[in-house]
């Protein structure tokens, strides 16, 4: 079912692929190193590239896949002008790209939502998702920018790993440099703090210190300061990332729970810069059920 949030966001994305398409597309660059087809064309089950100290390099452009057999919850957003991504049309199929995600359509049974966090779910949707916090120029969740229809880049280097989100021109730290996780008591920020770990060629990240208001999803499944998510990262070749996350976060959820995402990656482009906010007038519009 469309809602005025969904028609908010396809609405601005549509306006900004059309405006970037004409005045700010980065110009065609050709991404280097693509193992190739003898035909020349990329070969994307090419082995994955790896780091001078031989772990997978996650470095890139990327893109969601919505998982097979898993219904979606909006229409593609318009094509970013030279990414070879089809435009708006009918309601896509499982396995296309650059779709909005309901996580709990991936979850047998549903999201294990404790009460409150059931009734708090239930209400954004009768809201229609008003209040989700891309439609409002704020620092997205992690999970809604893992599954987000605008790509991200991700920079690699030997002690952080920097991901840069298109939405809503969002950035995000995971340090590889061997510190802890801070102290219970930290201050919250929007995506959390996070470190990471090698286990063989898999990164395991984990995150804590989250704000109280994250939106896991379009539909608002909720996250909580007493959340923790673990997320586990592979490249199985070179054009493809997995990453299986892990939400344990006990005052809105009975019990951890479990979903694997799929990114593929995005040649020959770049990221468009994405300044949601600049005379900004769509808010005051919209309105719940």
């Amino acid at each position: 079912m469309a809602t005025l949030f969904r028609r908010s966001i396809l609405g601005i994305c549509i306006g900004i692929a059309t405006a970037a398409s004409a005045l700010a597309q980065w110009p065609a660059y050709p991404t280097p190193n693509i193992p190739r087809t003898p035909d020349g064309k990329p070969n994307l089950e090419g082995p994955a590239p790896r780091t001078p100290d031989g772990h997978p390099d996650f470095s890139g452009i990327w893109e969601f896949r919505t998982p097979p057999n898993t219904a979606t919850a909006a229409a593609a957003v318009a094509a970013q002008a030279g990414r070879g991504v089809g435009g708006v049309g009918p309601t896509p199929q499982p396995g296309a790209i650059n779709q909005f995600w309901n996580i709990g359509s991936s979850v047998k049974g549903g999201l294990p939502f404790q009460p409150l966090a059931a009734e708090l779910h239930k209400a954004r949707i009768a809201e229609n998702n008003k209040d989700n916090p891309d439609a409002h120029c704020l620092p997205l969740g992690l999970m809604q920018l893992h599954t987000h229809p605008q790509p991200r880049k991700i920079i690699q280097t030997s002690g952080v790993i920097a991901v840069i989100y298109e939405a809503n021109s969002g950035l995000r730290q995971i340090f590889t440099d061997g510190r802890s996780l801070p102290k219970p008591d930290v201050e919250p920020w929007w995506y959390g703090y996070s470190v990471a770990h090698w286990e063989g060629d898999t990164l395991v990240a984990e995150t804590v210190g989250f704000r109280d208001d994250v939106w896991l999803d379009v539909e608002g499944s909720p996250l909580t300061s007493s959340g923790k998510m673990i997320e586990r990262f592979r490249r199985p070749n070179f054009g493809n990332l997995e990453i299986e996350v892990t939400v344990d976060d006990p005052k809105a959820y009975t019990q951890p729970w479990t979903v694997k995402i799929a990114q593929r990656i995005m040649l020959d482009t770049e990221l468009i810069e994405f300044i949601c906010n600049e005379n900004e007038r769509s808010a005051m519009h919209m309105v719940g059920r």
